[in-house]
């Protein structure tokens, strides 16, 4: 039989079956590859919703836990002056500690504000329309509601209401504590998941109402998804069948995606994590092809990548430079930051963090060598009516020209330091100087100030004035704090102040 056919034909045959077999293990290679692609895109995305899952009910969570604690305090210690004084400081504390927090209220059984973490309690908002607001008065669990997003009508935030009903002592309703969720701080969260160019993440209720999309979309938020596949699938599950993933097409833009779907712990949302099936397989794909084509192309792809190799060692060389130049201008803008860092960027002056590094130098070189530290506090008269008379603007000209003035006729020795201490004031340190000196100094000034003749009508003097406090310390080590010389100099300042202004008071010697 073997005698039949020629060695070409066997040739052929050879050749034939050798090809078949190479393009047969191709192509088990490739549909391997396919699925162990999709299988770790699938873990990627149930890793992500878990991350989201964890973050979303830790950060609910410490938000109700805040609102657990006004509750109990409402109910317990009552709505008097006293109490609620007490629970703005426990809620402002919240809100500073909390950063997903935009605020802590307390709402009466008519939805008006009865305290709240903001400086202001507006009379004027009235949230008895609100859909949590609704919900607490029409039942009576007392558990946690996380309800629609809406936007903050006293910060115009998008925000997610976390609210606790507030029983009276006889078990009716008295009332909501409300903490608002920033839908920002989730933004920020879920932009840090790299998803692909296509990837989304959404943060759903169980209700079917969209919380949050990344990428972001307003329009969408706080929208219906009752229809959406993920939604149908994710209602149609029970207990822990609800975390799952499948391919659904996007309601948003069309998108197939691989969507893992996760519920949070304790809280009526769940979350999904989606990557595009076309992003998936994009690699597959292009590793797909090169190796179909590899032998055909050998000698190209040698040619290819050898030209791929000087180019990369070329951009190697490039990036390296770039890197040098980048590092040079790094340190020359961390010296330039440095010298920012210690000047206020209005006055020119010296700022508070380089006069409290000064005043601690100098505090403990007075103690070491037994001298003096003497130290002025000045403040603009009536600078607040000036701001609301002629504008912030040129109350800022108002300070520099001030503080241009100050600068000019404050020594100019080793250890002088004149700083900007906080809004309109001005504070002078003088190592090594008495009282009667630094009180020469501030009144210097104070009358240039009043000769410089500053328009001002909201002031009594028609005019521009300063006051000043002047304190004087032999510092002791055990008995005296750098503090103690700023708080007589403010002492002095507000009895300048309470004497009439434009004039300069010396601090009691003790």
């Amino acid at each position: 039989m073997f005698k039949r056919y020629s060695i070409t034909f066997w040739a052929t045959v050879f050749v034939g079956v050798v090809c078949l077999s190479l393009v047969g293990v191709d192509v088990w290679r490739s549909l391997n590859a396919r699925s162990e692609q999709l299988q770790e895109m699938e873990r990627l995305a149930a890793n992500v919703a878990r991350a989201m899952a964890q973050q979303a009910d830790d950060t609910i969570k410490a938000a109700d836990t805040a609102l657990a604690d006004v509750v109990e305090r409402i109910e317990t210690d009552g709505q008097g002056a006293t109490p609620l004084a007490r629970l703005r400081k426990q809620m402002q504390w919240h809100v500073a500690n909390l950063p997903q927090l935009v605020g802590l209220f307390v709402y009466d059984q008519d939805g008006r504000w009865i305290v709240n973490s903001r400086a202001v309690l507006d009379q004027t908002y009235n949230n008895s329309d609100r859909e949590y607001f609704i919900y607490h008065r029409t039942h009576t669990d007392r558990g946690p509601h996380v309800g629609e997003p809406v936007i903050s009508r006293s910060s115009g935030k998008w925000i997610i209401p976390v609210s606790r009903r507030i029983d009276r002592p006889d078990g009716s309703f008295g009332g909501v504590a409300l903490a608002t969720l920033d839908v920002e701080y989730f933004r920020r969260f879920y932009q840090g998941f790299d998803l692909g160019a296509r990837g989304a993440v959404v943060l759903v209720s169980n209700g079917g109402v969209l919380m949050l999309r990344q990428p972001y979309d307003s329009e969408r938020v706080g929208g219906s998804m009752r229809d959406t596949e993920l939604f149908l699938h994710y209602a149609r599950q029970a207990g822990a069948a609800r975390t799952g993933s499948a391919f659904f097409r996007s309601s948003h833009d069309d998108e197939v995606r691989l969507n893992a779907f996760r519920p949070l712990e304790h809280y009526p949302l769940f979350v999904s994590a989606a990557l595009s099936r076309e992003e998936m397989l994009e690699r597959w794909r292009r590793d797909t092809f090169m190796r179909s084509i590899g032998v055909v192309v050998l000698a190209a792809l040698i040619g290819f990548f050898g030209k791929r190799l000087v180019n990369q060692i070329r951009l190697r060389e490039q990036a390296e430079k770039q890197l040098r130049e980048a590092r040079d201008a790094l340190e020359s803008a961390n010296r330039t930051l440095e010298r920012q860092a210690m000047q206020d960027g209005l006055t020119g002056l010296a700022n508070r963090r380089q006069f409290d590094v000064t005043l601690g130098n100098e505090f403990s070189r007075a103690t070491r060598g037994g001298g003096t530290l003497a130290f002025i506090m000045i403040d603009v008269d009536y600078f607040k009516q000036y701001n609301d008379l002629y504008g912030h603007s040129a109350g800022d000209e108002v300070l520099r020209a001030v503080s241009k003035l100050i600068r000019a006729l404050t020594p100019r020795r080793p250890g002088d330091l004149t700083a900007r201490y906080g809004g309109e004031e001005i504070g002078i340190l003088l190592p090594s100087t008495d009282a009667s000196g630094a009180w020469a100094v501030a009144e210097r000034i104070r009358e240039a100030v009043e000769h410089l003749q500053l328009p001002h009508d909201g002031s009594p003097f028609g005019q521009v004035t300063l006051s000043a406090g002047v304190a004087m310390l032999a510092p002791r080590r055990g008995e005296h704090l750098a503090g103690m010389l700023v708080e007589a100099a403010d002492k002095a300042l507000y009895q300048a102040k309470s004497q009439g202004r434009n004039r300069v008071c010396i601090a009691d010697s003790q």
